[in-house]
């Protein structure tokens, strides 16, 4: 049985240069009428049979689902198992896998992965990892983006290049989420950082009908460049000093200070006690002198007499020795010097 496949090829190549085209029913059925063998109209329907039934039956896996096109339109999803179609350049299959977890690589390529990172415009693995922070620095920021596809349709359809379209939109999402922080956080803050930057990817994935969902975003280990290095490690033990010296005054200030607050508190609470016993000693003599005029007035005489004489009795013990004279002695000479007799006898 002889083909003329020198002649299919050159149709083939003709038809664009692109992928080979299958051979049409009309050039099989004529290469198929040149054979001479017995029973060749059997042959011919047997050859029919095995053509269609390969081109209208498929299978979908179990991790998959199958987009038909007919005449190129979308007509619509087949879900895992044998499934039907018409025959191949009326419908055509194309099969999603909606399970699986994709991913791409921003600034390095893991092992076995060679060719698949994005490495910017110009070819650099650092180029598109280098990141300007909110407090004007640079950092090294390598990171990676797990995905599925939620919607075969949107996927296939909706976006010319999807990859593209995917490492665009993941790079704007970790600038505008890192430009907002300092280094310090970008470096100390990675899963905060990624988190947040998976909701800004997403809600711009969704907006732009691109049938992914965004897994997860891992963010490796953050730096700042080589040439800097040195110099940010200064940075950062100048810091972390000056941190320690806070801390140190801090915890000074909390000894110092409530000490000083519970003295306060102790002398105010002594000068209020001191004035309390004062205003109350001060009412007790103002209700005892008051008291006291209240019976001088009842009686000014008895009460005169016995103010002199219990003032009497108090003074008189602290004058030392007394000369008490006669007020009508009429013989008392008048140069008797009795204090300096008092003397001799002593």
């Amino acid at each position: 049985m002889t083909w003329d496949w020198d002649k299919l090829k050159g149709q083939q190549k003709s038809s664009g240069g692109g992928a080979p085209v299958p051979p049409q029913m009309d050039e099989i059925v004529t290469q198929l009428k040149k054979l001479k063998l017995p029973g060749g109209p059997l042959l011919i329907i047997i050859v029919l049979a095995l053509f269609f039934g390969s081109s209208v039956f498929y299978t979908i896996g179990v991790d998959e689902v199958g987009v038909v096109q007919r005449f190129g339109r979308y007509v619509r999803t087949s879900q895992p198992g044998l499934s039907f179609k018409l025959p191949s350049g009326i419908e055509k299959v194309t099969k999603v896998k909606v399970r699986r977890v994709y991913k791409e690589e921003f600034g390095f390529t893991s092992a076995g992965d060679e060719g698949r990172g994005n490495f910017g415009a110009r070819g650099d693995q650092n180029n598109v990892s280098l990141m300007l922070t909110g407090d004007l620095n640079v950092g090294v920021v390598p990171w990676i983006v797990q995905y599925r596809i939620k919607d075969p349709y949107n996927f296939l359809f909706k976006v010319q290049d999807i990859r593209r379209l995917l490492v665009d939109l993941s790079e704007a999402a970790m600038r505008l989420v890192v430009g907002d922080r300092s280094i310090n956080e970008v470096i100390s803050k990675r899963e905060e950082i990624a988190d947040e930057a998976r909701q800004v990817l997403q809600a711009e994935l969704d907006n732009a009908e691109s049938g992914i969902n965004i897994v997860t975003i891992e963010m490796k280990r953050t730096n700042v460049p080589g040439p800097v290095q040195p110099s940010f490690n200064e940075v950062n033990q100048a810091t972390q000093e000056k941190e320690k010296m806070v801390y140190q005054a801090k915890e000074d200030y909390n000894k110092a200070i409530p000490a000083a607050r519970g003295e306060a508190q102790r002398t105010i609470k002594a000068a209020e006690g001191y004035s309390l016993d004062r205003i109350a000693r001060a009412k007790g003599d103002a209700s005892r002198f008051v008291s006291v005029y209240t019976e001088y007035i009842k009686a000014k005489d008895v009460t005169k007499r016995r103010l002199y004489l219990e003032t009497m009795k108090d003074l008189l013990p602290k004058l030392g020795k007394k000369y008490i004279v006669d007020a009508d002695q009429k013989n008392l000479l008048p140069l008797l010097n009795l204090g300096t007799q008092d003397g001799q006898k002593q």
